[in-house]
């Protein structure tokens, strides 16, 4: 998936390559401040009956549900397999269960406990639950913090290898002030991140990004400065931060929103030589003999922010 963004009305544009999962597009729903649907698209690389899989994780919420839908997919996008489960409110049963389907032939199990969940403003919960996928004896992906609660009701061993986030989107809804949380490497810490602005009043309209309380970017004139990128350093890791707030500024209210995107590493340059990337085929290599592919190329993380201004 590609962005085009401009750097401003009169600058020249770029392109930000970032790589949404194909599950997206089926799973994914369009999202419009009308219907106020704030949802979470997690998107993970990981290992199922020894070949390499993209699952992807959606949380949706609005007025009236509450849902988790895990897509598997071939990499090549072409197999893939939905199971959803409904969180409603009411239904307390539904916070805690399991099913069960075939992917390509093989079992693949999911495990869920929510009843205990902590949930903030957005869809996805922040603490006190787990949710478990399982192929094979092993569990292939775990989400949340109540890992040994996990382990011991599927009565399976961790994976040897562990599954890599690639890829996140977020759709906020709020009137200045919209937050969301990611890691921009494997096995650091979580970062929150804030963009504020003030788009009303007598003032010209300003923007602020914030990760983890220190304010790294902040934009004046914002009605010439709607697109845009800059590179900040988070925990000594460089981070490409792109912006397009031009419907905030110029389009009808609740008709569009604002796009922000955290790309970890320094921006690209064209080169002859080789490019080394991550991922590799270094996992492929356990000396268990149950990888019967290499791990391709695992593309580098993505952090998007759907921003919708709500009166």
């Amino acid at each position: 998936m590609s962005y085009n963004i401009r750097n401003s009305a009169r600058a020249h544009s770029f392109t930000v390559q970032t790589s949404a999962p194909p599950a997206e597009r089926v799973t994914d729903e369009s999202v419009t401040c009308k219907a106020a649907q704030s949802t979470v698209t997690c998107a993970y690389q990981t290992n199922i009956a020894g070949f390499w899989r993209n699952i992807t994780v959606l949380w949706c919420k609005n007025m009236m549900n509450h849902s988790l839908s895990i897509t598997v997919d071939s990499l090549d996008g072409e197999i893939h397999h939905t199971c959803k489960i409904d969180l409603k409110p009411w239904h307390f049963w539904s916070k805690k269960g399991y099913k069960s389907f075939e992917f390509d032939g093989y079992p693949v199990d999911v495990f869920w406990d929510l009843r205990s969940a902590k949930f903030s403003s957005g869809p996805e919960p922040s603490a006190d639950y787990y949710v478990a996928i399982v192929s094979d004896e092993e569990v292939v992906l775990l989400l949340g913090d109540h890992k040994k609660k996990a382990y011991k009701r599927t009565k399976s061993r961790p994976a040897l290898v562990d599954a890599v986030q690639f890829y996140k989107k977020e759709n906020v809804f709020a009137k200045k002030c919209f937050s969301t949380r990611a890691k921009f490497e494997d096995n650091k810490k979580e970062h929150e991140i804030v963009v504020e602005s003030s788009t009303t009043g007598p003032r010209d309209p300003e923007m602020w990004i914030s990760i983890d309380g220190i304010v790294l970017i902040h934009i004046k004139n914002l009605q010439w400065k709607f697109r845009g990128n800059q590179t900040v350093s988070v925990d000594k890791l460089r981070v490409q931060v792109f912006w397009d707030v031009h419907d905030w500024l110029f389009s009808n209210p609740g008709t569009g929103h604002g796009l922000f995107i955290f790309k970890p590493g320094t921006p690209e340059v064209d080169s002859d030589g080789d490019n080394s990337s991550r991922g590799g085929d270094s996992d492929a290599s356990t000396g268990s003999g149950r990888y019967y592919n290499a791990r391709a190329t695992v593309p580098e993380f993505s952090l998007l922010l759907c921003a919708w201004k709500i009166d």
